[in-house]
């Protein structure tokens, strides 16, 4: 064992974190559902999805036979929802034949990179392999003196490297926390605690007082800017007509307000879509929405109809009630807008 694991390891029994959800009962299933949320998401953010989706879907199976509807109503709000349709689409088989026991067999459940499978690996049954998500990057590239951007092809070789270097044999569960714990809570990106940290002695970016550039920043690139009305379409009777997203694409699988290109009448578009009349429309409060690769620009338009329950025209559409609203999954941004209808702008 290096001298860097076997400190870490001593700061985790004293400073890590041991009192997460998904730490007790330790079972594979709780691993991985947490590692599939905890991809690009903060744990802060994940605790309460978890232990809400977990309440829902408490072992694999109650997962496998849930509706897709469903299991996107308990994922709304978490973000890149790919994440939810592989953790609904891995269930059936994982169901029936279990975890795979090994990283090739763990990678071909959807959704599952290298870092994530070495990480349920790690963690749920104490094998022996090595992982690379973004809190361990920042502090192998640090201590080790690593420059470059960590999503570049050869920095993440030698980010690997270091990490089949440092993971031990022993205690691997212990160790994937504890680096993630230290990446998270120490070694941070912004204002990091050096002085607190196990490994600073012999820290490259430390010693040599680079540790605010290292790793390096992601080169910069142009976000298009998108726009789209949305149509927020209610009945006389306080229900409110939902589409469902296509399975891929943003928000897939949760539904959402309609849409129509920008200048396009709204009260054609009703007509011939849905083939009802409009009776009153107003333009609410604009909402801007960032996406990993894209920005969009949202104008909700309030169309009135006389329509309601039973009168949608296609089957991806229907009426929900604004009283019922959290029993369909729905985007973020579209909760905010449909939350105009209380005080429209």
């Amino acid at each position: 064992m290096t001298l860097f694991t076997s400190r870490l390891l001593e700061w985790f029994d004293r400073h890590g974190r041991h009192d997460l959800p998904w730490q007790s009962p330790l079972d594979p299933y709780r691993v991985w559902v947490s590692e599939m949320m905890l991809q690009q998401t903060q744990v802060a953010t994940v605790i309460p999805y978890f232990q809400r989706f977990v309440e829902r879907f408490p072992d694999i199976h109650s997962l496998a036979a849930a509706s897709s509807d469903e299991v996107m109503r308990y994922w709304a709000g978490l973000g890149y929802y790919s994440r939810a349709r592989n953790l609904h689409a891995a269930a059936t088989t994982v169901s029936t034949q279990g975890f795979p026991r090994t990283l090739e067999g763990m990678m071909s459940l959807p959704g599952v990179g290298r870092s994530t499978a070495g990480a349920i690996l790690a963690i749920a049954f104490g094998e022996r392999h090595t992982i690379l998500d973004g809190n361990c990057k920042r502090v192998y590239a640090r201590h080790r003196g690593i420059v470059g951007w960590t999503g570049d092809a050869k920095v993440a070789e030698a980010l690997w490297g270091v990490a089949e270097e440092l993971t031990p044999r022993e205690r691997v569960a212990d160790y994937t926390q504890a680096i993630m714990d230290l990446g998270a809570t120490v070694c941070t990106r912004n204002k990091p605690r050096c002085d607190a940290c196990p490994v600073h002695e012999d820290c490259v970016a430390r010693v040599q007082g680079a540790v605010a550039a290292i790793p390096g920043a992601r080169p910069r690139r142009v976000r298009p800017l998108r726009s789209t009305q949305v149509l927020v379409i209610e009945s006389g009777n306080r229900e409110v007509l939902l589409e469902l997203r296509p399975p891929k694409g943003i928000w897939g699988g949760l539904w959402s307000l309609p849409e129509a290109a920008e200048e396009t009448d709204v009260g054609t578009v009703v007509r011939e879509r849905f083939g009802f009349e409009v009776w009153g429309a107003n333009t609410l409060a604009p909402i801007r929405h960032q996406f990993t690769h894209f920005t969009l620009d949202m104008t909700p338009v309030h169309v009135r109809t006389r329509e309601g329950s039973g009168k949608d025209s296609q089957c991806d559409a229907r009426w929900v009630r604004l009283d019922a609203l959290s029993e369909v999954g729905l985007p973020a941004p579209v909760t905010r807008i449909l939350a105009m209808l209380e005080s429209p702008a």
